[in-house]
């Protein structure tokens, strides 16, 4: 079996997953057209695309059609080259490479070319939700700026982002500036005071920020480091612009296959769906399986019948 490569190889610890959207009605407005029927409870089941993260952008279309998915969250490594994505193990050369290649993708790409990747993705149907970019200490002002305008220009008007605490105050003056929602996504690193892991981190990332700075809580990784989601959840769903759904054993277990872990997915969908609140859910197909595609339908399927 190949060993899948991680979101932190891929993406400086950047993660997004796979998504199930649940769009109630406040959430319609920059993200539509959303057709919710009235058998799905106003559940639309959807994709990060970062699950199709062993494909191309024209592949993970494909295999967003085969699913029946209608919406998606974009992971930034189908709109940046695939070429040019840090992983580990690198050598300094190949590091160079990637570094270089990117500064120099970045400082090319057109706004055009960002506006054809939303027409091939909402030719096929399917709505972009949300992007992700990542945001961490280091990142320029003109990094910020493109990874908004990107947002902007795949018509959403949401970011999901695994940033640091530290980094936000830049963020919000690019988030007020573009009127874009940004959802600080979490970890299970919860010795690291400036990575978002425990309810206190996002505290300290929305504190003195307007209220573009928001959440983004992946309910694995927040029970793995030993949190309740549904009761996070409950009293911050105001604040949380979406969530991960993946299943993780708790104690920094390992992520597995949906309905093996202790991730409350089950009840977590119901509470959402129960409160019709305007948080859209991502699936997040992160552990080592054996086809993406097999994998995929499986974790459709369990939230399906368990939604």
């Amino acid at each position: 079996m190949r060993k899948k490569i991680t979101r932190k190889e891929w993406g400086h610890l950047t993660l997004s997953g796979l998504a199930l959207l649940f769009v109630p009605l406040d959430c319609l407005a920059m993200s539509s057209p959303y057709l919710l029927s009235k058998d799905e409870k106003d559940i639309v089941l959807g994709v990060q695309t970062y699950s199709f993260r062993d494909r191309s952008l024209d592949k993970a279309i494909q295999g967003m059609k085969e699913l029946g998915i209608k919406s998606c969250e974009l992971w930034e490594g189908h709109v940046e080259p695939l070429e040019f994505m840090w992983k580990r193990n690198s050598t300094p050369e190949e590091t160079k490479f990637k570094k270089d290649g990117l500064a120099k993708w970045r400082s090319t790409v057109t706004m055009d070319e960002i506006k054809s990747i939303r027409d091939k993705i909402n030719n096929a149907g399917i709505n972009i939700q949300a992007y992700n970019g990542s945001f961490k200490d280091n990142v320029t002002d003109n990094d910020l700026d493109l990874i908004f305008r990107i947002a902007k220009n795949l018509g959403t008007d949401t970011l999901t982002t695994s940033a640091t605490v530290a980094v936000m105050k830049r963020v919000d003056k690019f988030a007020q500036k573009y009127r874009i929602k940004v959802g600080m996504h979490n970890h299970s690193h919860v010795e690291n005071p400036n990575e978002f892991a425990t309810p206190k981190s996002f505290t300290e990332g929305m504190k003195g920020n307007s209220e573009y700075i928001r959440i983004n809580l992946d309910i694995g990784h927040f029970t793995a480091s030993n949190y309740d989601p549904v009761e996070f959840i409950r009293q911050n769903h105001k604040k949380i612009v979406c969530i991960h759904i993946r299943d993780r054993k708790k104690n920094q277990g390992p992520s597995v296959p949906f309905g093996e872990g202790d991730t409350p997915i089950k009840e977590v969908l119901k509470l959402i769906r129960d409160n019709q609140w305007s948080i859209p859910a991502n699936i997040e197909y992160g552990y080592d399986g054996n086809d993406t595609m097999i994998e995929m339908k499986h974790s459709v399927s369990y939230c399906k019948t368990n939604r």
